[in-house]
């Protein structure tokens, strides 16, 4: 999917060296469809009653639910050829990239470490890995990646880190499980996670599917989104763009499956065959959106999403601290959370998983009034 490039030209270099592109709208659109997603499946308002779509896998396998921080992880690999490229053309030089990376990683740890403490900062129990902390992580990685490698080198890397990740899983013996045992609590991953972070993980002394090790493989799938970006930013004609794109999804859909009879498909543990199958998932709705939107020209039904898509780290942050406030603040005696739903929603379905539903998608609605004043006064809360 990449246009040949000598493999020790700066990586800063090749983005001058390509075709500049406009923005990209359906790429906009994807990222706030992922938003979107992220807002609605972290907020059901009955965790008791979730239709299957909108709950995560219970370990191996995968529901929709367990594509959305993968396609966010992928779109940061995509975003950031064009972010990068739009900055060298500016006149930035590396190390100027390079510290913009820095910075911005560290404040997106320290707003996922802050919104994991928030209300009660106890901080000998906080939990330290999120899905901030992780995006901050993987963002840092490749754009190390990115400006100090080229790409057959990337390539290798990628290619190393699927493989890597997997033999380390099958392989290295857990001490009072053994090698290979791919539970929750038998698996190398955790383990790491509690021997360094016992008390700081999701599910206290056992498991955190955002900890170390399986942060290995996410790297992988922002370096196959940077990838996308490149195919995407040549100057190759849209409909080859798109061609390639489908290709790459199907290859990776197969693969995936494929991968996935030695190495299940599992979000929690971020597994290899997971990484190749959500990536070709992703390369196919990106591909989708980019046929709709940016050749076809049919931009309504994005514009709600592309309103997402242009603050989707603030409106991540603000639907997790509305979703802590409703539980922190208390009207005789019960969280406001509980008394909205209970006297607000349920009563209006006999269908607890729709009154569950309801909840969601109003809490999506109220996200998006946020994101449409954002909009419209051309705010971007930028990091």
């Amino acid at each position: 999917m990449a246009s040949t490039v000598v493999e020790s030209r700066p990586a800063a270099a090749t983005f001058t060296h390509l075709p500049t592109s406009t923005r990209l709208t359906s790429l906009d659109g994807f990222r706030g469809l992922t938003i979107a997603g992220m807002i609605l499946v972290n907020n059901a308002g009955d965790w008791e009653h979730v239709y299957w779509p909108l709950e995560h896998a219970k370990w191996n396998g995968w529901t929709p639910t367990d594509l959305v921080f993968p396609f966010f992880v992928f779109i940061v690999g995509v975003s950031m050829v064009f972010s990068f490229a739009a900055r060298v053309v500016r006149g930035d030089s590396r190390k100027t990239l390079l510290l913009h990376a820095l910075k911005r990683s560290a404040i997106i740890f320290a707003v996922g470490f802050l919104l994991h403490a928030y209300p009660s900062f106890h901080w000998h129990t906080v939990r330290f890995p999120g899905v901030l902390q992780r995006i901050a992580m993987v963002y840092l990685i490749t754009s190390l990646l990115v400006l100090y490698t080229g790409r057959v080198t990337r390539a290798i890397v990628s290619a190393a880190l699927l493989i890597g990740y997997w033999i380390l899983m099958v392989r290295v013996p857990v001490p009072g499980y053994g090698a290979g045992v791919l539970t929750m609590d038998g698996n190398l991953a955790a383990y790491i996670d509690r021997a360094v972070m016992y008390n700081h993980l999701w599910i206290a002394h056992r498991f955190d599917p955002e900890g170390i090790l399986s942060t290995l493989p996410a790297i992988a799938t922002c370096l196959l989104g940077v990838f996308c970006g490149e195919w995407m930013r040549s100057a190759r004609s849209p409909l080859q763009k798109l061609a390639g794109v489908f290709a790459a999804s199907a290859v990776g859909l197969i693969a995936g499956e494929i991968w996935n009879l030695w190495f299940p498909i599992n979000k929690m543990i971020w597994t290899s065959s997971y990484v190749l199958f959500t990536a070709g998932f992703a390369l196919f709705v990106l591909g989708v959106c980019y046929w709709l939107v940016d050749l076809r020209g049919w931009k309504g039904w994005s514009t709600p999403f592309v309103m997402f898509g242009v603050n989707p780290l603030f409106l991540y942050c603000f639907a997790s601290w509305l979703d802590s406030t409703l539980h922190v603040l208390r009207f005789h005696g019960s969280a406001s959370k509980q008394v909205l739903y209970k006297n607000l929603f349920a009563p209006l379905f006999s269908n607890p998983y729709l009154a569950s539903l309801s909840w969601a998608v109003s809490f999506v609605l109220v996200c998006f009034f946020v994101a449409w004043v954002l909009y419209q006064k051309r705010i971007l809360v930028k990091v």
